[in-house]
């Protein structure tokens, strides 16, 4: 497969949603024995998505405890949705028994006061429940979430709970042939948001227009579920990276730089830099930092392998001593990095001088991660550059296509003096 195209249809094989719904439960299923674990309390979108297929929506998302989940043994997942919404998902989502749809106990991590207490102590029943349901009462229970009130009610239920995000994390690392052709589809998007890009950026656009833009133009797309973040930086607000817009104006011969900070297609998300120059050619200091950066890029990708580790990728970058004269790495965290990309924005392998060196991960088939760097001139100007990949067996797959190369001259006009050094 290969951007067949987005929608289905009964003439050609594309994205077989039925496959990846099973491969993503059954594989959380593995990992959650692997781990020891009869059951997991799964309240993060992502992972009450990978085990259901089910949408989170966008009102709903970073409230955990509104929806939540629960993977039991050998059972069917049991979704617990807000109010009478799971009369919705029986339309929707057949794939989920009628008979496992529950209605959630909600306490929105507080807000409801002294009424959080009593809805824990309902939500914890439930729990034990369904797990007696399922034959796994008293075995371990992972949770990926936990909180204040949950720690006190689990103590006086008896929960023996644990970590169960780390199996979560391991099971979504690994995408099959389903998940690796929705992150084309998502790298595809990209490609065509960032030539929209280049068509809209002038002198004389607000950072802010231009992420409006681009927010339009990808709500536009079908099967777009959200767009998390587009940042557009310009002028000394790329470097540092501010990683945010402004209402700041975009002045002739600035650099700006654009990010698809998690275009939501179908559930997968994306993460891709690339960096422009308006109304001029680039000064030789600029073109000079950008290869600076390029080389850091693809040297780094160089090392992506089967059977390498994140050591291995991040060792190919400098240390933040030397690139920025900073003291400690965690100074220059997000400048030069790489990150797992699938229904999180941070899927593993997450990788940074900061921890990489001494605490490496093996890189396996099947993962799906962006490597980004950036360098410039403190508050002058700053560049970024991020590519997104498919790991296989023998090979690397980029899935970002736009020109890469040097930094993208937008409507060059002859005039400009040399003696600003703009």
């Amino acid at each position: 497969m290969a951007n067949a195209g987005m929608v289905g249809l009964d003439w050609q094989q594309r994205i077989n949603w039925d496959r990846l719904r099973k491969y993503r439960l059954e594989r959380a299923r593995a990992r959650m024995k692997a781990a020891g674990l009869g059951a997991m309390l799964l309240m993060y979108d992502e992972n009450v998505r990978y085990v259901t297929s089910t949408l989170t929506p966008g009102w709903n998302r970073l409230k955990p405890g509104l929806r939540y989940a629960m993977l039991c043994g050998d059972d069917a997942p049991v979704l617990f949705e807000q109010g009478d919404i799971g009369m919705q998902i029986e339309r929707h989502s057949p794939w989920i028994p009628k008979d496992h749809i529950r209605y959630s106990y909600a306490w929105i991590k507080g807000a409801a006061g002294p009424a959080s207490t009593v809805q824990v102590k309902k939500f914890t029943n439930a729990v034990k429940q369904e797990m007696k349901k399922a034959n796994v009462a008293g075995q371990k229970l992972g949770v990926d979430f936990i909180d204040i009130n949950m720690l006190k009610v689990f103590a006086e239920e008896k929960i023996d709970w644990t970590d169960g995000m780390t199996p979560m994390m391991e099971a979504r690392a690994i995408k099959n042939e389903d998940e690796q052709e929705a992150l084309r589809m998502v790298g595809a998007i990209g490609d065509a948001a960032h030539w929209e890009f280049m068509k809209f950026l002038k002198p004389g656009r607000t950072e802010n227009q231009l992420t409006a833009h681009i927010m339009e133009y990808l709500y536009s797309v079908p099967g777009m579920e959200d767009v998390e973040d587009v940042i557009v930086s310009s002028g000394p607000n790329t470097w540092p990276n501010w990683r945010n817009f402004s209402d700041r104006i975009v002045k002739p011969g600035d650099i700006v730089f654009m990010d698809l900070a998690a275009l939501t297609w179908n559930g997968y998300k994306s993460c891709y830099y690339r960096t422009y120059c308006a109304g001029k050619e680039p000064t030789k200091d600029q073109k000079d930092i950008y290869a600076t950066a390029l080389k850091w890029l693809y040297d780094s990708i160089k090392a992506v392998k089967v059977g390498a580790t994140t050591k291995d990728i991040a060792a190919k970058w400098p240390s933040a001593k030397e690139a920025w004269g900073y003291e400690e790495e965690d100074q220059a965290a997000a400048n030069l990095w790489g990150h797992g990309l699938g229904l999180a924005q941070y899927d593993q392998p997450v990788i940074s001088r900061i921890w990489s060196l001494d605490h490496p991960i093996e890189i396996k088939e099947g993962m799906v991660f962006a490597l980004e760097t950036q360098h410039g001139k403190k508050f002058e100007w700053g560049v970024r550059i991020e590519e997104m990949l498919i790991v296989h067996k023998d090979r690397i797959e980029i899935i970002s296509n736009f020109p890469v190369e040097q930094i993208t001259v937008v409507d060059p006009m002859p005039g400009y003096s040399t003696l600003s050094g703009r």
